[in-house]
């Protein structure tokens, strides 16, 4: 990881004043900083964790943002963003754009037990374009650079998730091919009407399972869909061409619909093969 320094010392500053606000738990540095993915114009992620039965104000987080603020920032409370996505506040500072995010301990804790015993969900109406996924919790505690830790909650989830969860590879392999394969079965229906709303929306909703598929079968936690490519990079079990079919499957016009369902059909197929017997069809369709 480098920070401009800059940035740094923003960084620095923001984590020391957020350790004196009561209720704050733990404080990481998240995001594509954490991940080894940034660009001069990333953001700074900054998680702050609470605990549910005594969390932190909010009065207090946005007095503390304010401090940092160079036009009016945004600060939510508890969960408006939703049940995953639990709340935050983003604003423009002299360093850039900072992130700040809401994350309940408890939350956290039954996620990763869940996930330990191969449990997942995911919320489509968390956030644009595929949703939110159970799993980014893991992957945000598995790259994740901790600035306050004073119990050690970070260091041991950070243990937990050292190794991929055997029976959540095998789960979401399972569910995400199967999930992709019904699709795809009902999408050929849909092209041949020359449907093209419902037709795009299958592409889109199999190529996520498909992706799904792919991250657990290479044992890495997504950390969302943003760069997803550049997420799976180095990975030892991909299609040959990877983003070159994936957008040749995406890529829809009305003269093509038919053959972007048979490219997606195909990308399906490589995957299966690449699972190693994990994935079996829940019927014959």
């Amino acid at each position: 990881m480098h920070l401009p320094e800059n940035k740094q010392q923003l960084l620095t500053q923001i984590a020391n004043d957020l350790q004196k606000v009561e209720g704050v738990a733990a404080i990481v540095l998240g995001g594509s900083y954490a991940a080894g993915m940034a660009s001069d114009q990333s953001d700074l992620d900054i998680g702050i964790y609470y605990h549910a039965d005594k969390p932190y104000s909010i009065e207090d987080i946005r007095s503390t943002v304010a401090r940092y603020a160079v036009s009016p920032a945004t600060v939510t409370g508890f969960y408006e963003w939703g049940p995953w996505v639990n709340g935050g506040a983003w604003t423009m500072t002299t360093a850039g754009k900072v992130d700040f995010l809401y994350r309940n301990i408890q939350q956290v804790q039954e996620t990763i037990d869940k996930a330990l015993r191969g449990v997942w969900e995911n919320h489509f109406e968390q956030q644009p374009p595929y949703g939110f996924s159970s799993v980014i919790y893991l992957a945000e505690v598995n790259i994740c650079r901790p600035l306050y830790d004073p119990a050690g909650v970070l260091a041991a989830w950070k243990e937990m998730v050292s190794v991929y969860p055997p029976a959540l590879k095998e789960t979401i392999i399972r569910e995400s091919l199967w999930s992709a394969d019904f699709t795809l079965w009902q999408t050929a229906g849909f092209a041949e009407k020359q449907d093209v709303y419902n037709t795009v929306g299958c592409l889109a909703r199999a190529m996520k399972n498909i992706m799904a598929a792919l991250f657990a079968i290479n044992e890495r936690y997504p950390l969302g869909d943003k760069r997803v490519m550049a997420q799976l990079q180095g990975a030892g079990k991909l299609p040959v061409d990877l983003q070159e079919k994936v957008e040749a499957a995406l890529c829809v016009s009305r003269a093509t619909i038919t053959a972007n369902v048979e490219r997606l059909k195909a990308l399906h197929q490589e995957v299966v093969q690449l699972s190693d017997g994990l994935y079996k069809p829940l019927y014959q369709l």
